[in-house]
């Protein structure tokens, strides 16, 4: 399995105006030696066609994969029927941008900050993943939640949008460890649905190897995505955190050809 690194990992350089995306790029390839990125959509200043192939281009040069693309400000439900228009148009642009990014994931965000979810909610919420599910379907990626705020930190909502929105190309992007109540109970539930990863620092100081077996357990083949959050000394955190992540790749690898001895 190969690892990412969230480029919300620099959001404090990329505030201090010392990275973009370009920069990004650049220092997962030749800092961190890592082959898949992972763009939160935070480091594109737009979604415009001419700048986003000028992306592509620079992760073709250094023979770089999009694992993910991370979208903010496009989630699905928001109670003014204008905003909401705003933002499904966004999503657009991103889907657009993640195709010809040749994105595997793309995360698109429920909305909505109460735990619960009105009938509207849920039918908005339900209607809209399966119009994307249909773009993804059709230029080869998955696009969905990550349990990231509101409604998605509750299992029980995760659970009945997974099964009314019922298509292939739907999944999770599953921040380990984040959610409401039993942190791993929900890490569990996602799991078969996962289709891409966020390793937090907590979870690499606490249960990384029981986590991530988790998660190789139940099928899962995606990146390993490491994600810092502090905006503090991000260089030297996120390679402690990329290390303990390889660490564990490392050392099923090595039992798997230790049985074959």
């Amino acid at each position: 399995m190969n690892v990412s690194i969230a480029s919300y990992s620099f959001h404090g350089l990329v505030a201090e105006g010392r990275m973009d995306v370009f920069g990004y790029l650049e220092s997962i390839k030749y800092r961190y030696d890592v082959s898949a990125a992972d763009i939160w959509n935070g480091m594109l200043p737009t979604t415009d066609g001419d700048f986003i192939r000028k992306v592509r281009v620079a992760m073709d040069e250094k023979e770089l994969v999009l694992a993910n693309l991370c979208v903010d400000g496009a989630h699905l439900w928001d109670p003014d029927p204008d905003r909401r228009e705003e933002l499904h148009q966004n999503a657009l642009a991103h889907l657009e941008a993640g195709a010809v990014l040749g994105a595997e994931t793309v995360r698109i965000d429920m909305g909505g900050r109460e735990p619960e979810m009105s009938p509207e909610q849920f039918d908005v919420i339900v209607e809209r993943y399966r119009e994307y599910c249909e773009f993804a379907a059709d230029h080869g990626f998955r696009v969905g939640p990550e349990n990231h705020f509101g409604p998605a930190l509750v299992q029980d909502n995760m659970q009945r949008v997974h099964d009314a929105v019922d298509h292939p190309a739907w999944g999770v992007l599953l921040h380990f460890g984040h959610w409401n109540e039993d942190e791993e109970g929900g890490d569990r539930l996602a799991a078969p649905w996962a289709m891409h990863t966020h390793v937090p620092q907590n979870i690499v100081e606490t249960c990384l190897e029981e986590r991530m077996a988790m998660l190789r357990d139940a099928g899962y083949e995606g990146c390993w995505g490491v994600e810092h959050h502090s905006a503090e000394n991000e260089y030297a955190q996120v390679e402690w955190q990329l290390a303990e992540v390889r660490r564990v790749v490392a050392r099923w690898r090595w039992d798997e050809q230790a049985a074959a001895r």
